[in-house]
């Protein structure tokens, strides 16, 4: 395409973001179909909360996601990138509740059904924001298939799967003790447990034995849990209490009897060797309870206020209770220390209240038969954690996994297909409410309260998107997809279900990389958070610098798994980085004539410089593909800023001009010509990273591409191959930056031309100087060049650099007028050493340092230091050229 002769003065990310993006939608671009000569690639993406707003950790996820998917594109692959969001049950619930609040209603007081609606009608008015946020990204996903975790097709893969598992005794319904979270009044997974280390107290009390002076005293952590005790509980083998096995103690404050039991998960050493056992409130006594058969006390409700088995503490919030409790005991001399202890508290992710641990019948995945599998195509490589690091928590988690508590006292989400008949208890699960009971025949049927855990339904998202439970061609082709692309943090949340759930439903891998990536943090490498008020937000970013440079920040410099700092310097460096890339366009498309042929260029008139960038774009090509590869993005960026800026821009171009200027140079088609292929692949190489500008400027340079987007992905040809024209160039270019520096060094401008000698041993070094002579005029500043083997006739004061092949030597009187450059060096010392005087006379005066503000004195040392670092270069200056002169 070739639009040259309308590209805009400056480039303005707002007048062209969303006019591509419509563009590309509007042609279908993004859209892939099934196609069996090409191919497959497949990303599904992390479907983002319906609740949520885009933040920094989505802007870096989606960005890695669509940098694969435009490559994988570009490069010939039937690229899929499934978009979606989830239906979030706590946190969605949590929204619909807090406007119901404000109506001074309930739940309960609308009913399930209308409490649906509202529910739907919300995901109807705020569900699709951030999904519009994404598109603001640039993110590319074929949008025609996108799916929400509640949709029909996905709720039909969920009620098989449930089906499926309890047909196979996978699935079940008992009593467990279960992570309850109290303000979102439900059940959370293991996974759902945040752990922090939080100061507490160890609350040691005495249990008195029954008919005896002896007492056994406990500690515990939770002591409103005790009015649920129902045994305390002593290592066999420990000698102390062995005695007492059998006897019954009386349980504080409840003056009930309790008894002494012997079980080997006591630890003899720990504390005072015994425990009070609450198999209500605690897991570990859940088990020990089992095995001896004990009641299960629950003394707190589901706001985790206390019951009527707590008596007199009835009604009291738990802390509440422990206060009371604590101050009951000291009364009656059975508390006998407090005992300051840390330990880890866990709390539900979403709202951060302390988790309550208690029994309560749910229903559970059991995870062991289903962990195998998904530990061994893990453990075979046939799925890769990148980096590599990140299995060892996937097998940690899997390899201890617990069963997975997925029930949700919630109404918003999957409901379970459980239903139970009124007149008998008998349980059906299918995947229709049954017409009637097949025990007693009643037609008095009810379905299950619950809702599914929203990971539950995420778990099935890598194949649930194609179509499954229907075996669909899309899920032929797509599956098993390429990569999943997610932070460390839900590594056993989400990736760990859906590799299990892969190979338990497909018999298959749901993708064959796992990427991960790491936290964007502030500056300072702290969260970013409400809380710190540090947070950046990406749509104001993207408002005010563009997507291409908010991509760029987040993508530059990054690698896999680890976390970034992200800074307004990184964001201003992008711009400034589209800038440059804008204005070089706009310098090479300005230097075009209107009717171009390229089909005239003759290879052979390829100057040196020619052959040096068409060489370099050529290895950046490989590279930059393997980078990509390798998912190191970051490095394939880096290498893309340094060779467009530095290479293309400050070299290349410059070398280039006086060809172009001249209109009559029998080789100014081929520069023009190098320009456009150099610049149009650079552009296709960094497409994939940002998207926008590039296919702005690629539509006006010369080509036969409706897009950049469907364009072909640049490969490595040995034409352009020219390893010896390289070197030749290296050496050039590394005289020039060494003339250059030498010469900023004694403040000479670059309109003051110098002659340059180089002495080189090297005959074929040689040539290539001599042959550099237009590019030393032009770069370096040269009246004149003279390259000769040894240093006969050079000057003695000559300015000298030294570079791998040659000595440079620039005659002094040529680069200044030695006198007039020491009278201005004398004056500029005067004037530092009376800087000096008085920074010190400052520093010297007690009375000022005893005064001053800290800030102040500060200040003045810092001068000091300062005035100090460049009287010291202009002595150093003046001893070098008394040397010379």
């Amino acid at each position: 395409m070739d639009e040259s002769n309308n590209i805009a003065k400056t480039y303005d990310p707002k007048q062209v973001e969303e006019k591509l993006y419509k563009e590309w939608v509007d042609r279908g671009y993004f859209h892939t179909l099934v196609n069996n000569n090409k191919k497959p690639f497949t990303i599904v993406i992390p479907p983002p909360n319906i609740t949520g707003q885009l933040h920094m950790g989505h802007a870096l996820n989606n960005t890695m996601q669509d940098i694969l998917i435009r490559w994988k594109r570009m490069q010939g692959y039937s690229a899929l990138w499934v978009p979606g969001t989830d239906h979030a049950s706590i946190a969605t619930e949590a929204k619909i509740v807090e406007a119901l609040k404000k109506e001074g209603l309930t739940k309960q007081d609308i009913g399930r059904e209308k409490y649906l609606e509202r529910a739907w009608d919300w995901r109807a008015h705020y569900g699709g924001r951030i999904v519009e946020q994404l598109k603001k990204l640039g993110s590319s996903c074929d949008w025609e298939r996108e799916r929400f975790t509640m949709d029909e097709g996905l709720s039909e893969a969920v009620i098989e799967v449930f089906v499926r598992l309890y047909r196979k005794g996978l699935i079940y319904r008992g009593e467990r003790i279960i992570n309850w979270c109290p303000k979102c009044c439900t059940s959370i997974s293991d996974a759902e447990v945040e752990y922090e280390e939080k100061e507490g107290n160890f609350w040691h009390i005495k249990y008195p034995v029954k008919d005896s002076d002896e007492y056994i005293v406990v500690a515990t952590t939770r002591p409103e849990t005790m009015l649920g005790d129902t045994a305390v509980a002593v290592h066999p083998d420990d000698e102390r209490y062995r005695h007492l096995v059998g006897k019954t103690v009386i349980l504080p404050l409840v003056n009930k009897e309790i008894p002494i039991i012997a079980d080997e998960y006591v630890e003899k050493e720990f504390g005072t060797g015994a425990v009070k056992i609450t198999p209500a409130h605690d897991p570990n006594d859940f088990e020990v309870g089992l095995r001896h058969n004990l009641a299960q006390i629950r003394v707190m409700d589901d706001n985790a206020v206390m019951n009527e088995y707590a008596g007199k503490y009835q009604g009291m919030d738990r802390y509440e209770a422990r206060k009371q409790m604590v101050e009951d005991l000291k009364d009656l001399g059975l508390l006998i220390k407090i005992q300051p202890h840390t330990h880890n508290v866990g709390s539900c992710y979403r709202c951060h209240t302390v988790i309550e641990p208690i029994i309560s019948k749910q229903w559970f995945v059991k995870m062991k038969p289903l962990a195998e599998p998904a530990l061994d195509v893990v453990k075979n490589g046939t799925v890769k954690f990148i980096p590599e690091r990140f299995s060892k928590i996937y097998y940690n988690w899997m390899e201890n996994i617990q069963d997975w508590c997925i029930s949700r006292q919630l109404w918003w989400g999957h409901r379970i297909p459980a239903y139970y008949c009124r007149e008998c208890g008998e349980t059906m699960v299918d995947r229709e409410m049954p017409d009637k009971c097949p025990k007693c025949g009643s037609t008095r049927i009810e379905q299950d309260n619950d809702t599914l855990d929203t990971w539950f339904s995420s778990a099935l998202w890598p194949f649930s998107t194609l179509g499954w439970p229907k075996e669909t061609e899309d899920l032929k082709y797509f599956y098993p997809t390429d990569v999943l692309v997610t932070a460390y943090d839900i590594i056993f949340f989400w990736v760990a279900r859906m590799i299990f759930s892969g190979m338990e439903h497909m018999g298959k891998e749901p993708f064959k990389y796992v990427l991960i990536h790491g936290i964007v943090r502030d500056t300072q490498g702290r969260k970013m958070s409400k809380s710190l008020g540090n947070g950046i937000d990406p749509l104001i970013v993207i408002e005010q610098y563009g997507a291409d440079a908010l991509r760029f920040a987040l993508t530059i410099g990054n690698s896999p798994g680890n976390d970034q700092r992200f800074s307004t310097e990184k964001i201003e460096a992008s711009r400034n980085f589209a800038n440059k890339i804008w204005n070089a366009s706009r310098f090479v498309l300005m230097n075009f004539d209107e009717n171009i042929d390229f089909s005239k260029v003759d290879p052979g008139k390829f100057t040196m410089a020619d052959k040096w960038i068409l060489s370099r774009i050529n290895t950046l090509t490989k590279e930059v593909t393997e980078n990509l590869e390798k998912f190191e993005s970051g490095i394939g960026l880096q290498k893309l800023y340094e060779f467009i800026w530095e290479e293309f821009c400050d070299w290349y171009i410059e070398l280039v001009k006086p060809r172009l200027y001249d209109r009559e140079n029998e080789s100014r088609l081929e520069a023009q010509y190098v320009l456009n292929y150099v610049l149009g692949n650079s552009m296709k190489l960094l497409h994939p990273f940002m998207p926008f500008i590039t296919e702005e400027i690629y539509k006006h340079l010369i080509n036969d591409d409706e897009s950049i987007m469907i364009s072909s992905w640049p490969e490595y040809k040995e034409d352009y191959n020219f390893p010896e024209d390289e070197k030749k160039m290296e050496l050039i270019m590394e005289a020039i930056k060494n003339i250059r520096n030498k010469r900023a060094e004694m403040n000479v401008p670059p309109s003051k031309k110098a002659k340059i000698i180089f002495a080189a041993p090297g005959e074929k070094e040689r040539t290539i100087l001599a042959d550099g002579k237009s590019f030393f005029e032009r770069l370096a500043s040269a009246s004149e060049i003279k390259v000769q083997a040894d240093k006969a006739g050079i000057p003695e004061n000559a300015v000298a650099a030294i570079i791998s092949a040659a000595e440079i030597y620039i005659p002094l009187e040529e680069l200044i007028d030695i006198e007039k450059e020491m009278e201005r060096l004398e004056k500029e010392k005067s004037n530092l050493e009376k800087e000096l005087d008085r920074v010190n006379s400052k520093l010297n005066n007690q009375g000022f340092v005893a005064k001053a503000p800290e800030k102040v004195i500060e200040e003045e040392k810092a001068k000091r230091v300062k005035y100090q670092e460049m009287y010291d270069k202009i002595i150093e200056r003046i001893a070098a050229l008394n040397k010379q002169a």
